[in-house]
């Protein structure tokens, strides 16, 4: 799977641009701080999951004194060529267009095109709040099969059912109430097991590849056989959900709000034993980070047969050069598109290069 073709209008600090990174190795976007490189990459994830890595919204992402922004994605996966169109409308409605076609249904732009990305701010993966790393999870969960992202989206309207059932009832059950929490107390039940048994079955698959990953990223030979990669999924709740949700009801509703579920468990990841996110050093909790993306990277190359897009924001600033030159060897085959405003390793494979300036792109 590559990107051939990508067109910017009146995308972030952009007034028209046109990129064509190579399909294989390395397209390498050089300039300073403030160029746009970022904003390159975040138009190919915007393409590939319609939304921004920056958790940005539509307004942020269309020009200033703009009142649309376009962006239109030429894409190779199998053989096949898909063209995404994609119409950023802070004020009304955005457009999102497959093969000319209005999209029907998010999974099937999943289905075309998929994309994984790291930036400097993964680092929360690891060190973060629980909230980040469920998100990973679901993210590659919903990347891994369809079904996934239907299941998720089930458990987050059930959650805000229930919470807000919770919240209108003053901390009183009332007559008729308790029958009404009851059916979302049986739903939440039952999405919320099938969510956590899906969660772990991801996370036994992939403490393999983030393992080999990490292994690979580290600086020496020496290092990377004395650390030893766990991941595990912490459940926040002991024995069958239905029975944890009925003892939790008395408190859910004085506090107004579900304290049960899936919503609450977390991904914990140890070298040598030791929890990462606060045992681990800044160097080895940032490799950690890479390698958890990296991991979930071969995870979905394996499973679809097709390797997503990589895209890398200014990742050689964040490692010391040992593990500056460890990524570079050990990238995974297929395109990667990698931002810097500065030197990166001579063991590189960088198959293109375009210079970015104030908004333009220029092949070099």
């Amino acid at each position: 799977m590559h990107v051939d073709h990508l067109e910017l209008v009146r995308f972030r600090n952009y007034e028209e641009a046109v990129f064509e990174p190579s399909p294989e190795g390395v397209t390498l976007l050089r300039g300073d701080n403030g160029a746009g490189k970022t904003n390159v990459l975040e138009a190919v994830g915007y393409v590939t999951t319609l939304r921004s890595f920056r958790g940005t919204g539509a307004a942020a992402l269309v020009r200033q004194g703009s009142e649309q922004a376009v962006l239109r994605a030429e894409v190779s996966r199998e053989g096949r060529r898909v063209l995404v169109e994609v119409e950023l409308n802070p004020a009304g409605r955005d457009r999102v267009r497959l093969n000319r076609q209005p999209l029907r249904r998010s999974s099937d732009l999943l289905s075309a095109v998929s994309s994984t990305v790291f930036t400097p701010d993964d680092i929360e993966v690891v060190k973060g709040g629980p909230g980040g790393r469920r998100d990973y999870l679901d993210d590659l969960l919903a990347a891994l099969h369809p079904r996934n992202s239907a299941l998720l989206a089930e458990l987050e309207r059930v959650l805000r059912q229930r919470n807000a059932l919770l919240r209108s009832s003053g901390g009183l059950l009332r007559a008729g109430m308790a029958e009404t929490l009851d059916v979302w107390d049986a739903k939440l039940a039952q999405t919320g097991e099938l969510v956590a048994q899906a969660r772990e079955e991801l996370v036994e698959a992939l403490q393999p590849e983030v393992a080999a990953a990490y292994k690979a990223l580290s600086a020496a030979p020496s290092e990377a056989g004395r650390q030893v990669v766990r991941l595990r999924y912490e459940r926040s709740w002991q024995g069958p959900l239905a029975e944890a949700v009925a003892r939790a009801r008395s408190e859910d509703l004085r506090r107004a709000v579900t304290s049960a579920g899936p919503h609450r468990d977390d991904l914990v990841a140890t070298v040598n034993g030791l929890t990462s996110r606060g045992q681990s050093s800044q160097g080895e909790q940032r490799s950690l980070a890479l390698a958890i993306r990296l991991g979930g990277h071969a995870l979905v190359t394996a499973r679809q047969g097709s390797s997503p897009v990589l895209l890398l924001d200014d990742i050689f600033s964040e490692l010391d050069p040992g593990r500056c030159a460890a990524l570079a060897h050990c990238l995974p085959p297929g395109q990667a598109l990698l931002t810097t405003a500065g030197a990166v390793p001579g063991e590189l494979p960088v198959a293109r290069c375009y210079r970015v300036s104030a908004g333009t792109l220029t092949q070099l």
